[in-house]
């Protein structure tokens, strides 16, 4: 098996995380685009949402990450106990994640549902790719609210997407096998359009997140609405 090398070094992000709500057991933030979730082994990728947040709230542990381009609600936990408690939640798939996204060119379809397996390759990396043989089955839904021309007449659609699974870059890579990959994204094409070139970020937001509050047994319906 080949060796996976991580190359990437993350420019400094010099937007502040916002914290959204917080209690004793977790907080709920929203994280800014280009900022890491956690930190890589490379020195130079130190900053990151945890590395930030353990400052001032000790022993606070992530439960969930976004990809370094996506900005949008994380829940974070306060301390092992509730990790532990959120980790269930999400194991076993009872979290509802809902993003915001804008699509290159115009999503025909006012909905639908993308059924792909994805897999990891090392010789790839850090691309994912769509395997019907060694991919995880992953399963996303969307649903189109509006239509639209950016710019000198780049096409574009904007979606909510409701990844039914959990895979590493589900969103990007189905969009991608939809025909219409996220602008801005330059792993699976959200860069090739012309006029998507000089898309400052990846626009994709995480603008939803629901699930139980494991202390108080209450439902804790989150959102906060892309900036793009």
């Amino acid at each position: 098996m080949s060796a996976i090398i991580d190359s990437f070094i993350a420019p400094p992000c010099h937007d502040d995380i916002q914290i959204l709500c917080q209690d004793e057991h977790l907080l709920l933030i929203d994280k800014p685009s280009g900022l890491l979730s956690l930190s890589g082994k490379n020195p130079q990728n130190l900053d990151s949402v945890h590395y930030r947040l353990v400052q001032t709230f000790p022993g606070c542990t992530l439960v969930h990450r976004l990809d370094f381009g996506t900005s949008g609600l994380m829940v974070v936990a306060r301390n092992k106990a509730i990790n532990a408690a959120l980790c269930q939640q999400f194991s076993q798939r009872s979290v509802e994640k809902v993003y915001s996204a804008l699509l290159c060119g115009h999503v025909e379809n006012d909905e639908g549902i993308i059924d792909a397996p994805i897999a990891k390759d090392p010789a790839l990396f850090p691309l994912m790719s769509i395997c019907a043989i060694n991919g995880k089955p992953a399963r996303s839904r969307y649903r189109v609210v509006e239509r639209f021309y950016q710019g000198t007449g780049l096409p574009l659609t904007r979606v909510i997407l409701t990844p039914e699974t959990g895979r590493t870059h589900q969103l990007r890579i189905h969009c991608q096998q939809l025909g219409h990959p996220i602008l801005g994204c330059d792993l699976y094409g959200g860069l090739e359009a012309p006029g998507a070139e000089e898309t400052p970020r990846l626009m994709l937001h995480a603008s939803e997140l629901n699930f139980i509050h494991p202390v108080s047994g209450e439902p804790v319906n989150a959102r906060h609405a892309a900036p793009f």
